[in-house]
């Protein structure tokens, strides 16, 4: 075909192995990027008039990364790091924050985070009216249990916020039992959102806070190994989890800096529990160690079993359904040009969780470009971390163990098509 009458690109990306869970595209495709979207998937491109031609030879091509556990609120919250910078070296395109902000500190989330950020930028309203400017207590004083505003802020911020978090253990709960949950409970019901809980130690109990879980809810932190676990003493999934998650219950990792165990990871997939989907819960701490990002959170998953195709997944059609934006889970023609690309690196990796077990693992996953909309978010070095932003002196060990994934980042080449 003559060139005039060739379809024209933006951006082609060429000779990438696509592993697309939502379209079920896996191996070698090109794809052709128009207007922000994607015009063309197709075994060959090449030829094809483009503004920017990416080389994506030897590496993998997925749909950007969906986090359905993150705290972005930087500035205003204990937790909270800058979405931008971490995504343009890690592929996230689509960020879930869970209860940074409630109700009185939303208006700053949406103003000064959400809309200026590159980034696709989504909320949990926390119940609490104070968020998470604190590291922890935020239901301690039943009073910032504020229902009535909750609703009111979600109901005038819709097509951001699309649901209510809860945390639920001994410190954000101090002294008022399960009051937080049968509010947050309440909240959910009468605006028909879901509801992600976050366990991790006592009390309340695993059974008080299953008792209030609904099929649609979003139960984070599923292979903690505090005592509110999802396992029993026998190693088995709780009764009540399991008869929940077969109604519709989402397990969801939220790996953090206290929250994920391995042994615990271990005996749930030994049963073929697999999470639902897998977050980082990436915030001023985990982004140290043990947890770094998600490719490193995916890796783990590799490490425990997992295929190439489960651990995308889970992070990619999976998470966009539970948002309700389908659109931002595949490689599908028409949709969002939000793109990430990787090298899976073989060799022999160490990986902890948070209590510094150690699991071996031969693969790596490293992004090495990140698209939004057909653009490529450039690197960018984020704000230095806050003050008080210290890991338990367990943690800092690694340092000393050595990290084997600081290298620095691969390049692609990226040029003009008439170059």
């Amino acid at each position: 075909m003559p060139e005039e009458q060739r379809e024209h690109f933006d951006t082609v990306i060429l000779g990438g192995e696509l592993v697309d869970p939502g379209t079920g595209r896996f191996g070698r495709f090109d794809i052709g990027i128009r207007q922000g979207r994607i015009a063309r998937v197709a075994p060959s491109l090449a030829g094809y008039p483009a503004e920017q031609v990416v080389d994506a030879r030897g590496q993998l091509v997925t749909p950007g990364l969906i986090d359905l556990h993150t705290h972005v609120y930087w500035g205003a919250t204990y937790w909270g790091i800058e979405a931008d910078p971490v995504a343009a070296r890690t592929g996230v395109t689509t960020w879930l924050d869970v209860g940074s902000a409630g109700a009185y500190t939303f208006p700053g989330l949406r103003r000064y985070v959400i809309e200026p950020s590159r980034v696709r930028i989504f909320a949990f309203l926390n119940l609490s009216s104070i968020g998470l400017v604190a590291p922890t207590w935020e239901f301690a004083n039943l009073d910032y249990c504020d229902v009535e505003l909750a609703a009111r802020v979600i109901e005038t911020n819709r097509d951001v916020i699309l649901g209510v978090k809860a945390r639920i253990d001994a410190n954000t709960t101090r002294g008022v039992g399960i009051r937080p949950l049968e509010l947050a409970r309440k909240l959910a019901d009468e605006l028909g959102v879901p509801l992600m809980v976050h366990i991790n130690n006592g009390p309340p109990s695993i059974d008080e806070v299953a008792a209030l879980l609904r099929p649609g809810d979003i139960l984070t932190h599923c292979f903690t190994g505090g005592t509110m676990r999802i396992l029993t003493p026998e190693g088995k999934l709780h009764p009540t989890i399991r008869t929940l998650r077969e109604r519709g219950l989402v397990l969801d990792v939220g790996h953090g800096a206290g929250s994920f165990n391995f042994t615990v990871a271990e005996a749930l997939l030994a049963e073929g529990i697999l999470p639902d989907t897998i977050s980082s819960d990436i915030h001023q701490l985990a982004i140290q160690r043990p947890m770094f990002d998600l490719p490193t959170t995916l890796s783990k998953f590799l490490a425990l079993g997992l295929s190439l195709p489960e651990v995308i997944e889970r992070v990619t059609v999976r998470p966009a359904h539970l948002l309700g934006r389908p659109e931002l889970g595949s490689l599908a023609e028409g949709t969002p040009a939000d793109i990430a690309l990787f090298r899976l690196i073989e060799g022999n990796f160490t990986f902890y969780d948070v209590a510094l077990q150690a699991r071996q693992g031969r693969q790596l996953l490293v992004n090495t470009l990140t698209m939004v909309d057909g653009r490529i978010l450039p690197r960018t070095e984020p704000s230095p971390l806050h003050l008080w932003a210290e890991l338990p002196e367990h943690q800092r060990t690694i340092r000393k163990i050595g990290h084997p994934f600081r290298a620095q980042p691969m390049v692609l080449e990226v040029r003009d098509a008439g170059a």
